[in-house]
Parts: C-alpha cells; sequence; structure tokens
C-alpha cells in the first residue's frame, strides 16, 4: 500500500510539472434555413449559396499542418433546419483519375476517398459521431469515444456523389433522429470534417488534429456554433424481419430427412426514451446469416477466442466494453454442462441430441450521456435452457437432461465525463441462473485522467468478481484484480509504465473472456515516432517492450519478454516492419493442465518481418515472415502470411490470404494418465511437426452503391505428428517416455455468400448460402492436397436462407400521414 500511495504521489506531482501549449480551435456559425433540399449530390441548389462555407483545410497525416495543394482543395457547406443538418461539398481535383473510388458496400472503407463530418455534440472532447460519404456515394458511419472508433455503429440518414469535371461533390442528410444531443436552446458543438485522398496517402481537417498531442482526436476539434431552437425529435425505429431457412445434410440414414426448413419472425427496436437516452432491443432474434467462426485446431490451455459477428452485440457497446469484462460470444454460446453429459452415461446409454449453443430469447441495451456527460447504460439478455437427448441402446427409451438453464445476462455501467479528456467509470456485469447452478458478478471501477494538455495519463482499474454457489452451495468465492498505467501521451517521445495484478480466485469468465488468474505482471512500453516526411518515409515509429510476470501465489518467476521493433510508411505509400524479440527460459504453470505442475519452457528468439504495397493500386500484396528459434530442443517456429488482392474495377474485386505455419520439434502437452501405484495424475509431453495451412479466398462484386454480392470460401488443415514423447518430472524438466499418444489431423471448411439488396432506406433484402465441413482423424501422413481432396468428398452441410429487413420510421410514417 505504501509503495502504491508514493507511486501515485509521483504521477500527480509529474502531471503538474508538464505543459504544452496549443493552439484555440476554428469556431464557424451554422446557418438555419427554411429551404427544401434534394439530396442528389448536385450542389447548385441555391440554398446553398447561403450557406455556412468552410475550407482551409489541413493536412493531418502524413505531413501534419501542411495546406491543401493547389487544385486539390475542399469546400464544405453547412445548413439546418428544424429536422436535419445538410453538408455538401465540393472536393477539388486536377483530373477525375485522381479520384480513388471503388464500390465495397456500406460500412466498408476499402481504396476510396471519403468525406466525414464528426459531431461532438456535448463537447466534452470525448464522444461524437462520425457520418461519412465516398466519390460512389457509399456511406459508413461510427461512434467515438475514448474505448476509440466503434465502427459497428449504424444510424440512417441521406447521401448522394456526383463525379463532376475538375473532382466530385456530394450532399447529405442527417436527421437529427441519427443524433443523440441535449435539449438546450442555444448549442455549441464540437465539430471536425476531414477529407482522405488515398492514391497519395493524405488525410486533411478542417480544425488542425497535432498527431503529437495526447488524448482522442475529438479534443482537437473545431467548434460549431449558433445552434437555435433545435429539438429532439421522437426517436422510434421498428426493423421488423422474414427469414427462412432450409438446410440439407446427407445422414445416410432413412430415419432422418436430409432436408429441413423452418421460418422465423422477429424485429428490432430502437426508441429514444429521451434526448439522450436510446433502447436498442432485439426480439427472437436471427443470426444466421452472419459470417462462419474461423475455427482452429486448438492445444494451447486456453479456450479459443472467437469475433463477434452480430450485429446486435457489436453495434453501439462501447459503454459496455469498458474494463474488457464483456465478451458478447457467452450469450448464446456453448450450455454450461454441455461436457457434462457425456460423463455420466451408462454402459448402454449414448447422447442422440445436444445442442452446441444456447437459445437467445431476447436482448436489450438502453445507453446514452447526459448535458453533464453522465453516460448510462444498461444491457440484459436471456438465454432458453437448454436439454441434451440421451437413448438407451437397448430398450430404446430416451431421457432428456438439462444442459443449460434459463440465464439472465446484465451489465449496468456509469461513465462520467471530466474535463481534459479524462473519465471514471463503474461498471457491474452479473450472470443468474435458475435452479441450483452457481451465480456470478464483477464489479469494476475505472479511471482514466489526463493532465490539461492532454501530455500525461494516469489510468487504472480495480475489480471484484463474486461467484455465488459455485462448487458449494451458500458459499461465495471472492477474487479481486487491478491494473494501473502511467504513461506520456503527448509528444513524439511517449512511454507506458504499467502494473497488472488478478488474484488467485479472481474469475470474471461467466460473462468475460478469461485465460488464468494468480499473476502480477509489470511491463514498460518505450516509443518514438518521426512524423515528418523525408526522401525515404513518410512516418516512422519505433517501439521497445519490457514485460515480466510472475506466479502471485505461491509467488514464482513465471516469464520474462523482451521485444522492440520499428514500422512505417515509405514515400511510395508501402508499409513495411521489422521485430525482433528475446525470451529467456520461462515457467509454465498452465501448458501441464494440472494444478501444481510446471513446464520449463526453454529459452527463444524470434524475428519478424513485414511488408505491403500500396492498396491503391490495382493489384496489393502484403508478406508477413516469422523464425522462432528454441536452442534446447532444437525447435523451429516458421509463420508466412501472403495476401493478394486485385481489383478489376470499381465493381468486382478478388484478394486471397494464405497462411502456412511449420512448428518443427514443437514441445507440448500430450496427455495425462493416473498412476496405477501413486495414483496420481501423469503429465505427458510430446515433441511433435506442426503444419497448419490456411487459405481465404474473397470475392467482392457490387451491382450499385445499393446491391452487391460477397463470396468468402475458407479451408483450414492442421496436423501434428508426434515422434518423441517425454514424462514431465516434478521439477518441471522432461524425460523420454515410451508411452503413447495419438496424432491430429483436422480440417474445417466454410463458404458464406450473400446478396444484399438496400431496396429503402434501412431496409434489406438478404439472400445467403453457407457451406460447412468439419474433419477430424488421427492420420498425420497425407498431404495438404489429399486433405484438401477427401475435405470436399465429405458431408457437406448446406443452408439456403432469404431474409427481409424492412425499416420503418415513426417520424416518416407521422410526415406521410
Amino acid at each position: 500500500m505504501k509503495r502504491t500511495a508514493l507511486i501515485a504521489t509521483i504521477i500527480f506531482l509529474s502531471l503538474n510539472m508538464f505543459a504544452q501549449s496549443q493552439n484555440a480551435p476554428k469556431q464557424i456559425a451554422a446557418t438555419r434555413t427554411n429551404a427544401t433540399i434534394i439530396i442528389d449530390g448536385n450542389i447548385n441548389d441555391s440554398a446553398w449559396s447561403k450557406a455556412t462555407k468552410l475550407n482551409d483545410f489541413v493536412e493531418w497525416r502524413p505531413d501534419f499542418g501542411k495546406p491543401e495543394p493547389k487544385g486539390s482543395q475542399t469546400e464544405i457547406y453547412l445548413l439546418y433546419d428544424d429536422n436535419a443538418f445538410y453538408i455538401a461539398g465540393f472536393c477539388h481535383e486536377q483530373t477525375t483519375d485522381s479520384i480513388s473510388k471503388e464500390l465495397v458496400g456500406r460500412d466498408v472503407i476499402g481504396i476510396n476517398d471519403f468525406v466525414g463530418v464528426i459531431f461532438d455534440t456535448y463537447n466534452d472532447k470525448i464522444n461524437g459521431f462520425g457520418y461519412y460519404v465516398t466519390p460512389l456515394g457509399e456511406q459508413f458511419d461510427a461512434k467515438y469515444s475514448n474505448n476509440g472508433e466503434d465502427a459497428s455503429w449504424n444510424s440512417v440518414y441521406e447521401s448522394k456523389s456526383m463525379i463532376v469535371k475538375g473532382g466530385w461533390t456530394f450532399e447529405m442528410r442527417i436527421p437529427y433522429s441519427a443524433i443523440r444531443f441535449g435539449n438546450k436552446s442555444s448549442q455549441i458543438w464540437g465539430m471536425n470534417i476531414t477529407r482522405r485522398r488515398n492514391k497519395t496517402g493524405q488525410q486533411y481537417m478542417w480544425n488542425p488534429v497535432n498527431p503529437t498531442v495526447g488524448g482522442t482526436f475529438l479534443a482537437q476539434g473545431g467548434l460549431l456554433t449558433n445552434i437555435e431552437n433545435i429539438k429532439p425529435p421522437v426517436r422510434l425505429s421498428l426493423s421488423p424481419y422474414l427469414s427462412l431457412y432450409a438446410n440439407h445434410y446427407p445422414y445416410n440414414n432413412p430415419t432422418i430427412k436430409n432436408w429441413s426448413n423452418s421460418f422465423n419472425g422477429g424485429m428490432d427496436v430502437k426508441y429514444g426514451i429521451n434526448q439522450a437516452f436510446t433502447l436498442d432491443m432485439t426480439l427472437i432474434p436471427d443470426f444466421g446469416q452472419v459470417q462462419s467462426d474461423n475455427q482452429v485446431l486448438n492445444l494451447t490451455p486456453f479456450e479459443v477466442k472467437y469475433n463477434e459477428n452480430r450485429n446486435f452485440f457489436t453495434e453501439g457497446t462501447e459503454l459496455f466494453n469498458k474494463g474488457n469484462l464483456f465478451y458478447s460470444r457467452r450469450i448464446g454460446g456453448t450450455p454450461l454442462h454441455f461436457s457434462d453429459v457425456y460423463n455420466n452415461l451408462s454402459s448402454t446409454e449414448t447422447v442422440v441430441q445436444n445442442p452446441l449453443n444456447a437459445k437467445l430469447i431476447n436482448a436489450t441495451k438502453i445507453s446514452g450521456r447526459t448535458q453533464s456527460g453522465l453516460g448510462m447504460g444498461f444491457f440484459n439478455a436471456v438465454t432458453d435452457a437448454q436439454y441434451a437427448t440421451i437413448e438407451d441402446t437397448v430398450s430404446k427409451k430416451t431421457r432428456s437432461v438439462q444442459t443449460s438453464p434459463l440465464t439472465d445476462y446484465n451489465i449496468v455501467v456509469l461513465d462520467q465525463t471530466l474535463k481534459n479528456n479524462s473519465s471514471i467509470s463503474f461498471i457491474n456485469t452479473s450472470t443468474i441462473r435458475s435452479g441450483g447452478d452457481y451465480d456470478a458478478t464483477v464489479s469494476a471501477a475505472l479511471w482514466d485522467f489526463y493532465d490539461k494538455k492532454n501530455i500525461w495519463n494516469f489510468s487504472g482499474q480495480f475489480a471484484v468478481s463474486q461467484l455465488y454457489g459455485y462448487e458449494n452451495p451458500g458459499k461465495t468465492y471472492a477474487g479481486t484484480f487491478h491494473s494501473l498505467n502511467f504513461s506520456k501521451t503527448g509528444g513524439r517521445f511517449n512511454f507506458n509504465l504499467w502494473q497488472e495484478f488478478s488474484g488467485n480466485t479472481y474469475n470474471q469468465n461467466d460473462l468475460g473472456y478469461f485465460t488464468n488468474n494468480n499473476y502480477l505482471d509489470h511491463g514498460l512500453w518505450v516509443g518514438y515516432k518521426w512524423l515528418k516526411p523525408n526522401h525515404v518515409y513518410k512516418r516512422l515509429y519505433f517501439n521497445f517492450n519490457l514485460y515480466y510476470s510472475r506466479r502471485y501465489m505461491p509467488s514464482d518467476y513465471q516469464t520474462l519478454n523482451i521485444n522492440t521493433n520499428i514500422n512505417g510508411q515509405l514515400n511510395n505509400l508501402w508499409n513495411a516492419g521489422l521485430f525482433f524479440r528475446i525470451q529467456p527460459q520461462s515457467n509454465d504453470f498452465y501448458e501441464p493442465r494440472v494444478d501444481g505442475r510446471v513446464f520449463k519452457t526453454p529459452g527463444s528468439w524470434l524475428v519478424e518481418g513485414w511488408v505491403s504495397t500500396n492498396r491503391a493500386k490495382k493489384y496489393s500484396t502484403s508478406i508477413d515472415i516469422a523464425y522462432k528459434y528454441a536452442s534446447k530442443y532444437s525447435s523451429v517456429f516458421s509463420d508466412l502470411f501472403l495476401n493478394n488482392s486485385y481489383r478489376f474495377n470499381k465493381k468486382l474485386t478478388i484478394s486471397l490470404d494464405d497462411n502456412f505455419n511449420l512448428r518443427y520439434n514443437n514441445i507440448g502437452f500430450a496427455g495425462t494418465l493416473t498412476n496405477t501405484t501413486t495414483n496420481a495424475t501423469d503429465v505427458y509431453f510430446g515433441s511433435r511437426t506442426r503444419i497448419t495451412v490456411e487459405n481465404i479466398l474473397n470475392i467482392k462484386y457490387n451491382f450499385t452503391n445499393m446491391m452487391g454480392l460477397t463470396f468468402r470460401a475458407r479451408h483450414y488443415w492442421s496436423k501434428v505428428d508426434y515422434h518423441l514423447f517425454y514424462f514431465l518430472n516434478p521439477d518441471g524438466s522432461l524425460s523420454p517416455s515410451t508411452q503413447q499418444f495419438n496424432n491430429s489431423n483436422v480440417n474445417f471448411f466454410n463458404i458464406d455468400m450473400v446478396y444484399t439488396w438496400q431496396f429503402a432506406l434501412g431496409s434489406f433484402l438478404n439472400i445467403g448460402w453457407k457451406n460447412a465441413v468439419a474433419s477430424y482423424d488421427t492420420d498425420a501422413t497425407q498431404p495438404y492436397f489429399k486433405n484438401l481432396s477427401n475435405t470436399l468428398s465429405s458431408s457437406q452441410n448446406n443452408t439456403f436462407s432469404v431474409k427481409v429487413i424492412y425499416f420503418l420510421d415513426y417520424l416518416s410514417l407521422k410526415k406521410k400521414k
């Protein structure tokens, strides 16, 4: 405690010792209009001649501070009325060939030039909303916070673009229903406008954003004044859906039909409770068309963390992601007692049905921020009870076993913004299960403090987890976690000194992602950046990292990691980097999979290099090569990643990702056996050759900026071929063993194809096809193409789907009526 108090004292003294001058932000007054503006991309409408005009953009990157070049200036016009903000612009280019454009679909940037307006409606320098448009009229939007950019956030607004002589023009209408703001009669918003010119690698800002200043880029926004007498509208929208699925799998069993089908209906609801808070609800959700998971062969002692592809759980969740306590894949994930079913069978019983996922009944989010900067969020989701079916193979009788109870998931968040881009937060997660299963909660306090000039930062988190009735009814297991960070974020020289602690009873696994506890880690990151372009590079970054970890109870050394890398963008818009790491011998307390055991991991070194070409070109490629060597067992790790992409025209792009991983003399866990003499668990390791090949083919064809087709095929193959086995000694060393364990050979193949048509504002027709194949065996002798051939000839699960989503907006319906 004395040491922590001393560190805190030094930190706060340091915060008061440093300052940096900062220019006053630009200010401009908004202009109200009574004119009717047609959003068609043509800015010759007479209303724009009376609009607020913005120009004099300044380069943000790579060469901060330079004015826009002559012939490529940006002109922006801004108006507002009782219902919406209107933004128009002329992005000048000397020739139309200088415009980088590609049809990629909504919420994808690709190689496009773009213009975006970012509103900080509460002027707190932390939270904002961004609305963007490309030269071909495609949209993407984002929500900003001190967690960064949330590109999954979606709003409904109008935009059109035109490519004209001398550049491209655009118009946007952003209704107030797509913005969150206060109810004051006179308002001042933070605002910035950005433009990207992709072929030159330049991005500009209306109000300069100095890359050497710490904090979010919103802290360096300008001011939009004279916003008078606008009122938050009634924000109510409904998105009902209907979906039809047909599934085919060749069971080769006359008692089971190969074809099955289902018809589903549900609704997403958005309702503005008041000017600041919004309720989002999904009723009887359908996520059948989301992209398939990138399944892998997992040889580690930890769970694989998969991406979240369900829109409801990615959109507008920045409040709920604070503290890294929320892993949304827990909701509707693997049932709690999925594996227990197989451990309680009689000799004549077999499992005939065991659902892989719990069924989500509904989910609700309420979130927003008051005029005083207090953000509040509430999240709730309910999953239904799941049951496995067990059959007696002799009597043919069946019985049901509950694998997951009715479960209620909750998150409550409070987040108060403070001056100087700072904030304090509180978050609580809870998992409440019906019946006799245990419940769990995690509560955390977070802080993020900057000094007046955003040069120095002190942040941290303190969390308490509690498991109620875990293993023993009526007993509560509590654990603690904390992290502390002191960093210099401003200027070209930066550093971060940090500590992270997890007690041996801390557990956030029920609603968060969790691998292990019982550690005390320290780290130092030091970085320097060169931001002024020269004849070789446009920007260059160097950093050094030191990481030291100890087991907390009983205290013992775990690992030391020292690494450094240099990376940057060259003048030809290529990106390149080099990485080097040294790791001395470590104590791995997790790989043995048995409490109290340790494996002494040999020391190693690793070198990695990568380069990627200019993405604005029709053909682009990137390559990443890594090599690792551990001398004790002559272990060699080599990785090669390749990406090749070709853009045939603005509609069609094909890309291929190839990933090759070779692990030779890789030492790892092989299995455990019960010692018949001592009744102890003996742990065995193996020396193995592991080869993994992953290929992903992506084809994108967009018919228009409202209609497109995506095709994604992925094949993953991994084989593990053991050639020596070892007994794990009590001191963590290995001794040769004659015990044998099986090899592994795994293939996953998936196709995800979706045709999407946005036939009306916010309304979509999606037609999908999903194909899935998975195979597991112990034959590690077959080469790659033989595995691919065998996989494609295996039984395949095919799903065909049609889904219609129709957007209904209360204000639009009221206006039509």
